[in-house]
């Protein structure tokens, strides 16, 4: 798909996605250094920058976060051209880097993550940001493909509500079945990118396969967007004590 493309799809329908973004040889150096990072990163930093499914099994690692704080390779994927000038693309204006995260859903277990919009966690007025998830495996509807609601970014903030799922702690309260009949499910294949606007609705599944499904997120606020960081950062470190409560750190 060429960029302008690409971008009468973001504008249109919230999302879009890039076929190949990236290489198969991409993607095994990418896998190469994400298990690096797993094993001689991770260890040292904090609680908070790693989640498990079991915090007693190192096997059930599920989540990474602001990982381009903590590794040089990632800080330049991150802050890369290639990333920063589609993003910049997509949202009509110069971006700022905010967060770099990993998501694993377990083989046979790896939980859904409920319906929501990025920008209700982000606090941003106007709420102007991207996400862009870089498929590493083939993922399908039976381990949890990633569903839009096309146009959804255009309807405004909708009600959230605390779920109990771990690092997804709000979802859509009013979500119904209108809204999943009006779904488009993204299959992907390594290398493929998917990029949504903050406001896109969406949600996956849970693994119900034998298979990994792994993926980077690229978060981007526009410039434009101002943060209310105070409130942002409060928020974080109650539910992250919440969680220390509930034995999920």
């Amino acid at each position: 798909m060429d960029l302008c493309t690409a971008k009468r799809e973001f504008d249109q329908n919230g999302f879009t996605v890039l076929r190949g973004f990236m290489q198969p040889d991409e993607i095994d150096h990418i896998n190469r250094e994400l298990k690096r990072y797993i094993a001689d990163v991770l260890p040292g930093l904090p609680d908070t920058a790693g989640f498990y499914e079991d915090t007693a099994d190192s096997s059930t690692l599920m989540r990474l976060q602001n990982m381009c704080d903590y590794d040089d390779f990632f800080h330049a994927l991150y802050y890369g051209e290639r990333m920063m000038s589609l993003s910049s693309l997509l949202m009509d204006g110069p971006v700022r880097g905010k967060n770099m995260q990993w998501f694993n859903k377990l083989p046979a277990g790896g939980k859904e993550t409920p319906p929501h919009q990025d920008g209700f966690y982000f606090m941003l007025e106007p709420n102007e940001a991207l996400t862009l998830w870089l498929s590493q495996d083939s993922v399908d509807e039976e381990n949890g493909c990633v569903r839009y609601i096309p146009g959804s970014h255009r309807g405004g903030m909708r009600p959230h509500q605390r779920t109990s799922i771990l690092g997804f702690s709000q979802g859509i309260s009013d979500f119904s079945g209108q809204d999943i009949a009006s779904e488009i499910p993204v299959c992907t294949e390594p290398g493929d990118l998917i990029a949504h606007h903050c406001l896109t609705v969406h949600r996956a599944g849970a693994n119900a396969s034998q298979r990994t499904r792994r993926a980077l997120g690229f978060v981007y606020f526009s410039e434009l967007a101002h943060e209310d960081a105070q409130r942002a950062e409060t928020y974080r470190q109650q539910l992250y004590a919440e969680w220390e409560r509930e034995g999920k750190l």
